[in-house]
């Protein structure tokens, strides 16, 4: 595994990929393609009711749209990596802004149910293969001890979605309906992609890359066991998620029409984590993903325990959407764990924090149909990071039992 410890900071040579228009205008416009598809995920939630009235179905028929994207989230990361390995990255990029750009275009002109449906699983195949890929292109053009950060400021534009793009896309949908959201989208993808022909580097594709290479990473427990980390450990975020407007409004007192001004608050707390997180684990990668996880457990027990106080309720988000800081810190870890499968590696994250999402939502849902109410998604949460945290543990001792046999022999 590549060190990320300050001991070698002075020491890390410099990145060999010319970027003509500069690392941070690159990396920004990564991070702006991030904010075109994490808007068109979380605002889709927004636009529930107005999707299930336009195609005749009731909102939990209309909840498939979103479990149909996330369903292309999951199958197309791994598929694209696999397919796509041999591929430049810029090109691949392009390409996946243009699939996404396709899918929200069929989403506006979906015509019924069925089509809708169909749509939004297009939507979703570049989801996972998107942030994988442009983490490992910002990794690409800076130094080994600025991966980590350079994959949080890529990531930081999934953050903002929460806090610019979904109620951006709202309000667009308040006026225009949300056929004029999902064309606003699919015309930000095209404006990406020129963005992107622009001020994106060329980078020579990776020579060694191939399905093969790629799938090879499977046979690695250590990938295995940091996916698990990743979907086990970060669902305690999504069981608050899921139903924090319920929460807000019936335990916390708020209006519905504060909890936006809320879920900004979380939003930022998000975009705060991206950035630290980064930053710490470049310095230390594994104590940093333990102290976070602990961090999660620690916060999401307390917004059950402060869930009745408005103001302990307002700043236990923002600290639970620091949480998010283990996103960029996962990236890395995977991306240091897999060997060849690079690109795989990078895509399954997204696919396992999609897995999360699930995991994190149906346990919280479980949990208040049991009687234990809304606020209990936060003792749901604090479990499953602390089970996150048990996997992480046994993943790091394994490495380690590995490395002293690999010195004894």
């Amino acid at each position: 595994m590549k060190s990320h410890s300050n001991t070698e900071t002075s020491a890390t040579p410099a990145p060999k990929i010319e970027v003509p228009h500069g690392v941070g205008i690159a990396i920004a416009m990564l991070s702006l393609g991030g904010l075109f598809i994490g808007t068109g995920e979380f605002a889709s939630m927004s636009l529930l009711p107005g999707l299930a009235s336009s195609t005749g179905v009731s909102i939990p028929v209309a909840g498939g749209y979103i479990t149909a994207y996330a369903l292309g989230v999951v199958i197309g990361a791994p598929m694209i990596a696999i397919l796509a390995a041999r591929w430049p990255r810029k090109a691949l990029l392009i390409a996946l802004l243009a699939l996404f750009a396709i899918g929200y275009g069929a989403s506006a002109v979906a015509w019924n149910h069925a089509s809708l449906l169909g749509a939004r699983f297009l939507a979703g195949l570049p989801h996972g293969a998107y942030y994988g890929v442009a983490c490992l292109v910002a990794a690409t053009m800076v130094a080994d001890n600025r991966k980590a950060q350079a994959a949080g400021y890529v990531m930081a534009g999934l953050a903002a979605a929460n806090v610019v793009g979904v109620p951006t896309a709202t309000w667009i949908g308040q006026l225009f309906g949300w056929r004029g959201a999902f064309s606003g989208l699919a015309a930000g993808g095209a404006l990406a992609i020129v963005l992107f022909w622009w001020l994106i580097p060329s980078i020579p594709k990776d020579e060694k890359a191939s399905p093969k290479s790629e799938l090879s990473g499977l046979k690695r427990p250590q990938l295995w066991l940091t996916l698990a980390t990743a979907s086990i450990g970060f669902g305690g975020m999504f069981s608050v998620y899921s139903y924090i407007t319920p929460t807000l409004t019936e335990v916390t007192g708020f209006t519905s029409g504060q909890v936006p001004l809320v879920l900004v608050l979380w939003g930022v707390g998000m975009i705060v984590g991206n950035l630290i997180g980064g930053w710490l684990a470049d310095r230390s990668l594994v104590p940093a993903i333990f102290y976070i996880m602990i961090w999660n457990a620690v916060f999401l027990a307390l917004f059950s325990m402060l869930a009745s106080s408005s103001v302990g309720t307002l700043a236990v988000l923002f600290l639970v959407g620091c949480g998010f800081a283990l996103v960029p810190a996962l990236q890395v870890r995977l991306m240091d764990v897999a060997g060849e499968a690079q690109t795989l590696a990078a895509a399954l994250n997204h696919s396992a924090f999609n897995i999360s999402n699930a995991v994190g939502a149906t346990l919280g849902g479980l949990s208040i149909a049991g009687g234990f109410g809304w606020a209990s998604t936060g003792w749901v949460g604090a479990a499953l990071a602390a089970l996150g945290t048990v996997f992480f543990a046994i993943s790091i001792s394994l490495e380690k039992r590995a490395k002293a046999k690999a010195v004894a022999a």
